[in-house]
């Protein structure tokens, strides 16, 4: 997994498809499928925290069966922690070790190795990004880092994409407020809104 050039590629090819999205669940599948082929793994997975219930809610997934999707709940607390403790965590058995909060479930999905790294925008955790493979997978520090950059991508366009959602909202609700027999133009101009009663002289300016 030491070919740069496989790097770059993942990078420019991820960022120029997030950069089109407008959904951040959508975002979120296009990234999960990007590393997914990138690596060659099994599968991908990008979880977002719930706040209320302290779980790791899955918001999309390449490549893992809907059986182990649906396995249990993934408690931000009680799981590998690379989304509480914002490191990445490699795993290369998930039968021998601790952390693992399912590891019968990895066994009969045909999982080796996991690498989970936290999804972060302004220095807040969102969520993780695991990578799953079939064949034990001895992470390098080059694999280590793609995967964190493709997450801090990922959580910057999710964020964008929200900000996106709720200006479009506001814009909405702003015209609706506004409403279609307010003026008898859609142009705004600098005399709208002035009271009849006011010489039109004192708005030339």
């Amino acid at each position: 997994m030491d070919d740069h050039t496989m790097y770059y590629d993942t990078i420019i090819k991820l960022t120029t498809a997030i950069s089109q999205c407008k959904d951040p669940e959508e975002v979120a599948l296009i990234t999960a499928e990007s590393v997914k082929t990138a690596f060659k793994a099994k599968g991908c997975s990008v979880f977002i925290v719930d706040r209320e219930t302290r779980e790791l809610g899955l918001v999309a997934s390449s490549g893992l069966s809907q059986e182990y999707l649906k396995k249990g709940p993934i408690h931000f607390m009680q799981t590998i922690r690379e989304a509480k403790d914002a490191v990445p965590i490699a795993i290369y058995d998930v039968m021998d070790d601790p952390r693992i909060e399912y590891p019968e479930q990895a066994r009969k999905e045909g999982i080796s190795s996991l690498l989970g790294v936290p999804i972060i925008s302004h220095d807040k955790i969102m969520g993780a990004l695991r990578i799953y493979s079939e064949k034990p997978w001895e992470f390098s520090i080059n694999d280590i880092n793609l995967v964190q950059a493709v997450a801090l991508i990922c959580g910057m366009a999710m964020d964008m994409c929200r900000m996106y959602k709720g200006y479009k909202t506001s814009i909405e609700i702003l015209k609706n407020m506004r409403g279609k027999d307010s003026y008898s133009t859609n142009k705004w101009t600098p005399h709208e809104g002035v009271p009849s009663s006011v010489d039109p002289s004192i708005c030339d300016y």
